[in-house]
């Protein structure tokens, strides 16, 4: 066997399902891929090898609109058929494939070490075993360095020059990186895998009936895995806010649509209602590349100082003396996170020159105000330099700095909001912005909400605008690559991202819209 055809059937083997999906036909179920993934697998990925219906037909579209592919699957099947013969072997896809190519694919690693997974394997679905095996034999020819034949458990195998192993086993095409990890994967199958984890099961049921693909997540046994242990200020704030890391999963599912690409997200880490944020983020500026937004913030703040004044500061603050610290000058923490409702960010411009942006947040009672006035005042009696007291309408204060650039720090409330933005203008933006330009009144940004449908909108970033942006920033060195990728880029219209909850997991979305 031409020994490059083999990275392609073992390594290669998910994406080329993948990007198959459009091709249609296929063969009937076979078994679950996740049968052969080992129990513990920290990351899992499955994907749809034929897609029927609205679903084949929205990947068809989403091909046509982004590269100009009016066939994707003649595509594929061509730069495959062409791939194997350049690697000196005889590929026919329509007969020697397509026949035995069952519904579903899937991806596992079994190991992560902080840095990269490793130990994966590649489970394809076959509707007819012994097509496949067929298959892998006529493509075990006498060219090259032959394979080495075994057998596991009642699993025949071959490994290949570079020690990727082939087999089938349970209706699947099992491609796998080493031997060890093809015999554990055939250990799962007869024994327990993931598709036996309870865990895993009700976070895969969380996922989109109509995705083309399904990433699972074990967070807990990433944080396992990598043999590191989060520091006990972080882990007392992660479990005031209901999470526990050892516990946590999630799940992404990339849904096409015509003129969209979806990806929802569902996990367990934390779940309380995030809130509508919608109302506040439609009244930051119009014309900002990117805004986003969240409730609640009053109660994460809040949540968020109980942590940090329990576990105090270290070589800063004792435990238990943050709050009284700051209420020795005049600032209560506990009040001034009560007072917090909502927070958005925006950002505008086109250049490093004209780049603005704020924090805008959302206050009830005077705690805020109070807050912000008292903290100018203590700068300025502790001879801060570049500290400027506001006068006006709205009260604070700025920060100029060589390290802050030609804009200045701005910290200024009006009204019930309190914005923290850099450069004066901004500033002004973000506390007046309902009574001129805002995003409710952009074009981008309705189209934007009216995709995520009854999701509350969280963020948005206008594409052309963030395009111009980065297309400026790019050193010149690096825009030769930026052009080539332009004309793809160029067909992203916005990023639209949405928060909910559903049960006890939280809930979210990000929606890809596109240009003709």
């Amino acid at each position: 066997m031409n020994t490059r055809l083999v990275p392609f059937l073992a390594s290669a083997a998910l994406a080329a399902a993948l990007l198959l999906a459009a091709c249609g036909g296929g063969g009937s179920d076979g078994a679950d891929p996740a049968s052969v993934a080992p129990a513990k697998s920290p990351l899992y990925i499955e994907a749809a090898v034929h897609p029927e219906g609205e679903l084949k037909s929205n990947v068809e579209a989403l091909a046509e609109k982004i590269a100009g592919v009016e066939n994707l699957g003649e595509l594929i099947v061509n730069e495959l058929q062409k791939w194997a013969g350049d690697s000196g072997e005889e590929l026919d896809f329509a007969t020697e494939v397509e026949p035995w190519l069952g519904e579903k694919g899937g991806l596992f690693f079994e190991s992560y070490d902080g840095n990269d997974f490793s130990g994966y394997g590649v489970a394809i679905q076959t509707s007819d075993a012994g097509a496949t095996e067929e298959f892998i034999e006529k493509h075990t020819g006498s060219e090259g360095e032959p394979a080495e034949k075994g057998s596991f458990e009642g699993v025949d195998y071959e490994i290949y020059p570079g020690g990727s192993v082939l087999g089938v086993t349970d209706d699947l095409l099992l491609a796998t990186e080493s031997l060890d990890v093809f015999k554990h994967a055939v250990e799962a199958a007869n024994g327990e895998s993931l598709a036996d984890d309870e865990t895993f099961s009700s976070t895969m049921d969380a996922a989109s009936d109509e995705s083309l693909a399904d990433v699972y997540i074990d967070v807990g046994g990433l944080l396992e895995q990598a043999g590191g242990e989060i520091n006990p200020e972080t882990d007392a704030l992660l479990e005031s806010s209901g999470i526990d890391p050892e516990n946590a999963t999630a799940v992404a599912s990339l849904v096409p649509g015509s003129d969209q690409i979806e990806i929802d997200f569902s996990t367990n880490v934390g779940n309380s209602e995030p809130g509508d944020a919608s109302k506040l983020l439609e009244t930051m500026p119009g014309g900002s590349f990117a805004a986003f937004g969240t409730a609640d913030f009053g109660k994460q703040l809040a949540e968020g100082i109980d942590a940090l004044d329990e576990q105090g500061i270290p070589g800063e603050i004792e435990p238990g003396q943050l709050k009284a610290t700051l209420g020795a000058i005049g600032i209560d923490l506990d009040k001034l996170a009560e007072s917090f409702k909502e927070v958005a960010v925006f950002a505008q411009g086109n250049t490093e020159n004209n780049l603005t942006g704020a924090l805008v947040f959302t206050t009830t009672g005077p705690e805020a105000k109070e807050t912000v006035e008292q903290i100018g005042k203590l700068l300025r009696v502790s001879g801060q330099p570049g500290v400027t007291l506001l006068s006006g309408k709205a009260s604070g204060f700025s920060v100029r700095s060589p390290s802050l650039g030609s804009q200045p720090l701005v910290v200024a409330t009006e009204g019930d909001r309190v914005a923290i933005s850099y450069g004066a203008a901004a500033s002004v933006q973000a506390l007046s912005a309902s009574e001129g330009a805002t995003l409710a009144k952009d074009p981008a940004f309705e189209e934007a909400k009216k995709s995520l449908g009854s999701t509350p909108i969280s963020g948005f970033v206008d594409g052309p605008a963030a395009l111009a942006l980065i297309q400026n920033l790019l050193p010149a060195d690096e825009l030769e690559e930026f052009e080539e990728a332009k004309p793809y880029l160029d067909k992203l219209a916005f990023a639209a991202v949405g928060a909910g909850s559903s049960g006890d997991l939280t809930t979210s979305k990000v929606i890809l819209g596109l240009t003709e």
